[in-house]
């Protein structure tokens, strides 16, 4: 007996009030860290994640985000069916919709600007969350400066050290930390933000309609998702033009972004090593020498 077979009708009589054994599934690739399914039953077809027991905390935070994102009302994001534990596995249910990569970009654009609109008094969020697989703290700050230095890029840093990444990346970190008013002197105004807007993180629906997904929700500079949006590709032309033509960007944008995602780098080389070393220390003499050395 396989584990979903053990855990899917549990999680349909959460769903339903009635258990049954008559459903369909299917594993979708995709998820390096939990394991995605479709769960078909009658005519109801459900997103699953599943993951090991002790995970419930980042699925409950996930499914937070997405509501958060939902109630802004600008870009569809799946809903949220339930959240759960079993003695084995941990999962989350969503709004299963069948996504393609290509849509209204435009439009996409102009959604994410419009989301931007949604703002909070101070920066962070009501609870930590995660972004891939490591914890991301969201306490709230009053100070963007002090809110990136601590939260994001210090904490990346802390996770590097402990994992052996040490001299000039934790020497020109400790640098970049202390010359941050010097880049970040613009008091953006604290944006719900996606978190992690890769082009992964958007797919479209059927009408060609953006919809966004895997979330790491927190307020902040709005300037942040753009970035990464920027770091891996698969942003066309239109998407930017049509957010600037909504929300105009700084011009000093295209030194933040560069600060924005070495948080992104950084935890990339906490997560799987490799040349992000490089990369990071790259990104950081980049900065620094912006900034006067």
């Amino acid at each position: 007996m396989t584990a979903e077979s053990e855990i899917l009708p549990h999680i349909i009589q959460r769903i339903t009030g009635t258990p049954t054994t008559t459903y369909r599934i299917a594993n979708l690739g995709g998820g390096c860290i939990n394991q995605a399914l479709k769960l078909c039953f009658g005519d109801q077809t459900y997103f699953i994640k599943l993951a090991q027991t002790g995970n419930l905390e980042m699925f409950e935070s996930e499914a937070a985000g997405l509501e958060a994102l939902a109630a802004a009302g600008v870009i569809r994001t799946p809903g949220v069916i339930c959240v759960g534990m079993t003695e084995t596995h941990t999962y989350l249910v969503l709004e299963h919709l069948p996504l393609k990569n290509t849509g209204d970009q435009a439009l996409a654009g102009r959604q994410l600007a419009a989301l931007h609109r949604t703002t909070n008094r101070r920066y962070g969020w009501n609870r930590d969350n995660t972004i891939g697989a490591t914890p991301q703290p969201n306490e709230p700050c009053d100070s963007w400066i002090d809110f990136w230095r601590e939260r994001r890029l210090g904490f990346q840093l802390t996770l590097a050290a402990q994992q052996g990444y040490q001299g000039l990346l934790q020497e020109r970190g400790a640098r970049l930390q202390e010359k941050l008013p010097g880049l970040l002197d613009h008091c953006p105004a604290a944006s719900l933000l996606h978190g992690d807007l890769w082009s992964g993180n958007l797919g479209y629906d059927g009408n060609g309609e953006p919809v966004i997904y895997d979330p790491a929700v927190y307020y902040g500079d709005r300037e942040a998702d753009l970035a990464m949006t920027e770091l891996f590709g698969g942003f066309s032309s239109r998407f930017y033009r049509a957010y600037n033509e909504a929300w105009p960007l700084d011009s000093d944008y295209q030194i933040r972004k560069t600060l924005y995602n070495l948080y992104h780098i950084l935890n990339h080389l906490n997560l799987f090593g490799g040349h992000y070393e490089q990369q990071a220390l790259a990104m950081t003499d980049r900065l620094l020498a912006e900034l006067g050395g």
